[in-house]
């Protein structure tokens, strides 16, 4: 029996658990670090003529290692006690061909874009080596020089310049080795400032997305299309006649699948460049965008995921025709 003249003591208040702590990508800010001072070290050798090309080898590390310093503090986001395991290299891959809703779900929780883009900038690269080979350094290069003379903002010592360095810098096993160095990085920036429009996109719109999951929505969206069109296009690089390629045009894709055949770039450049944006590649690219924005993100529909997609979309042909426009002499 109770005390009566005992002093009433208030249960205690309920504990109140801390928020989880949220996660920074492991080891990036070291990596960032690295990459920095390893950029630089190129970089100087390249002003002292010890590497070549070395000044925009060493550049385009630097920045790298800037940006993955920079990156290095965005949070990851939180892996609740529901969250599914998470999905192997493998299944990421081929999943994202047969099963994209799946993937990308799992990305929303485990925003893992190492591996995917690691392929792409290998495909990207390794499709650059054959074309390079196949056409030969000289006609790339002049071809280029011979366009670049043709435009009014470009002086004619620019010009005698570019070709006399370029054929020097062509010839050079460094040189190319640098360009796969910075073919690797640009695929890296790329792909982070798709992220960067995903997400103000996603604000925009009314959704809410972590920066690294849309970093693996641009990555896995572009995978399959970076997949199949370098595939393809390797099998038509030995196929076709090397006098038949475009010399410029053909580095990115050898593949006819938009209504750019019904224009001749020389004739009507913009025209041709618009049409190219219309093909079997680029709606699957949207639809995949689209898909991974709904599947991928914390919280995103369906008509706000399209409308992302399709707005930066938009933009992204309106710069490419005010390119054109400016300089139509590259495209025919």
């Amino acid at each position: 029996m109770s005390d009566p003249n005992q002093e009433f003591q208030p249960p205690p208040p309920p504990a109140i658990e801390a928020p989880p702590e949220r996660r920074r990508p492991a080891n990036m800010l070291i990596i960032g670090i690295v990459l920095l001072v390893l950029g630089i070290a190129i970089l100087v050798a390249g002003v002292a003529k010890i590497v070549v090309g070395g000044l925009g080898t060493g550049a385009a590390v630097a920045c790298l290692g800037v940006l993955l310093f920079a990156l290095s503090f965005v949070r990851l986001p939180e892996v609740g006690p529901n969250a599914p395991a998470p999905l192997g290299v493998f299944d990421r891959i081929a999943g994202i061909f047969y099963e994209p809703a799946r993937v990308f779900g799992n990305l929303r929780f485990y925003p893992r874009w190492v591996a995917g883009l690691l392929v792409i900038a290998i495909l990207n690269v390794a499709y650059v080596a054959a074309f390079t080979q196949r056409l030969t350094p000289e006609r790339i290069l002049n071809y280029t020089v011979d366009k670049m003379a043709e435009s009014p903002l470009i002086p004619p010592e620019a010009v005698d310049r570019a070709r006399t360095e370029g054929l020097e810098q062509a010839r050079s096993p460094v040189f190319r080795a640098g360009n796969a160095v910075k073919g690797i990085v640009g695929a890296f920036f790329f792909l982070a400032f798709l992220a960067a429009l995903y997400l103000l996109g996603g604000l925009a719109f009314g959704g809410r997305i972590n920066f690294w999951q849309a970093m693996a929505i641009a990555v896995y969206a572009t995978l399959p299309v970076i997949i199949i069109q370098k595939v393809l296009s390797f099998i038509l690089l030995y196929i076709k006649s090397p006098d038949d390629i475009h010399p410029l045009l053909g580095q990115e894709s050898l593949i006819q699948d938009n209504l750019g055949v019904l224009f001749a770039p020389k004739d009507h450049p913009v025209l041709f460049v618009t049409a190219t944006s219309i093909g079997v590649l680029s709606f699957y690219k949207l639809w995949l965008v689209a898909k991974g924005l709904h599947e991928g993100s914390e919280k995103m529909s369906s008509s706000a995921a399209w409308g992302v997609a399709i707005t930066i979309w938009v933009l992204a042909l309106l710069f490419f025709v005010g390119i054109t426009a400016i300089f139509p002499s590259f495209v025919s």
